[in-house]
């Protein structure tokens, strides 16, 4: 693991965490000062409206410049607008329309930052280490991310949610520092122009039937799933104990999470991809566990299973990804994978309620087993998927420690 990389995973580290400061601190500083479930609905709308529009942007600029640009420029800007939120609520001066203006300025810059990472990443670490650093970076954000709200519902409950607010933003500018010393340079060329750069992007994807397979399969998959997250909470509050069987739920993900990540650190199959893609349908038990038998046992145990599956296979995609599409176009690339996951999942979200009205929730979440299912199966159909194997690192040239 080199330098650049450890620096890249304690900023990465601590920028979780206070993320999970905010998750708490937006909920409780809206309801508490009288906004509601509507008011709430309005600053996630705003925050995923503003994802979608700078995905793209955001990967043609992390092509074009440093990473490390990109990313120090987005934490400074979420640093002052999660900043301007605390001060918001410290000062009693709670506002609907400005909360929903600094929510989306501050996923916009998260959309800016998401590709840069992507680029950066295969910057600092060798082909040999990658997928070992992706299942790394995959088992801490996992651990924070259920560290993180428990630290962060400790603190909004002693202080307030200002000083949850806080948090996160002194987390951004700790990030700041340990990337702007980062040292690690790529060749950059600026393109002919924004939006044919952009299509560059999707170019490079069409030319690969095993990616364009994936991000079309990940297309549907996130439909499904968007409809599956709302209807296994409902289920959760309704039928398997309430909030307390919520809270259990997400730790056995979070567990799950955290066993797909150990096994992606330890077991590296050359085919890698083929075994992502296999591991995958592994969720599908989670959902059907929600429909029969129907206990929380039963959606624990899937949980962990399930999200094992879902975990090892991110880490092999992502591994795949930095492999195998040049570098000069990984952010783009990363851009449209990224955006078809928040295409689909607001998607499904929304289509939830009235499916489950039409048909019931128990034949809904069936069916969006099946899709999840089908979505998981289908790009090993793809020959690419199944012929994809890692590049040989003998003659790499190694980075500095």
């Amino acid at each position: 693991m080199t330098k650049d990389f450890r620096l890249l995973l304690a900023g990465q580290v601590l920028s979780w965490l206070g993320n999970g400061f905010q998750t708490v601190a937006l909920a409780v500083a809206v309801v508490l000062h009288g906004g509601g479930p509507g008011a709430l609905g309005l600053v996630m709308a705003s925050s995923i409206v503003a994802r979608l529009v700078g995905s793209l942007f955001g990967g043609v600029w992390a092509d074009r410049v440093q990473p490390q640009k990109i990313l120090i420029g987005s934490d400074l800007v979420r640093a002052a607008t999660v900043s301007a939120m605390a001060i918001m609520f410290g000062t009693d001066h709670y506002s609907v329309p400005l909360l929903c203006l600094l929510a989306a300025l501050t996923s916009l810059a998260g959309s800016f930052f998401q590709p840069a990472m992507t680029a950066l990443k295969p910057m600092l670490i060798p082909v040999a280490g990658r997928q070992s650093a992706n299942a790394s970076l995959s088992m801490l954000q996992t651990i924070c991310s259920v560290l993180g709200p428990a630290a962060g519902g400790l603190v909004v409950a002693g202080f307030g949610a200002a000083a949850g607010f806080a948090v996160n933003a002194a987390s951004f500018v700790a990030s700041v520092a340990t990337v702007a010393l980062i040292r690690a340079r790529v060749e950059r060329v600026r393109g002919p122009g924004m939006f044919q750069e952009m299509g560059h992007g999707w170019a490079e994807i069409r030319r690969r039937d095993w990616l364009l397979s994936g991000v079309l399969a990940a297309t549907v998959y996130h439909v499904a799933n968007g409809v599956v997250l709302v209807l296994a909470q409902v289920v959760a509050v309704q039928q398997l104990g309430g909030a307390r069987s919520v809270g259990v739920i997400a730790a056995a993900e979070g567990l799950g999470g955290f066993l797909g990540a150990a096994v992606a650190l330890r077991v590296k199959p050359r085919r890698m991809l083929l075994a992502g893609w296999a591991t995958l349908p592994l969720m599908t038990l989670w959902v059907l566990a929600y429909v029969v038998p129907g206990t929380l046992s039963a959606v624990l145990a899937g949980a962990v299973v399930g999200y094992a599956g879902l975990i090892f296979f991110d880490v092999c995609w992502e591994t795949a990804i930095q492999d195998h599409v040049p570098h000069h176009v990984l952010a783009r690339v990363a851009s449209w994978d990224t955006l078809t996951s928040f295409l689909g999942m607001p998607l499904g979200n929304a289509l939830a309620g009235p499916l489950a009205h039409w048909f019931g929730m128990d034949r809904v979440l069936a069916g969006c087993a099946g899709v999840l299912l089908l979505a998981s199966l289908a790009p090993l159909l793809a020959k690419g998927t199944r012929a994809l194997v890692r590049p040989d690192p003998v003659g790499e040239v190694p980075l500095p420690a």
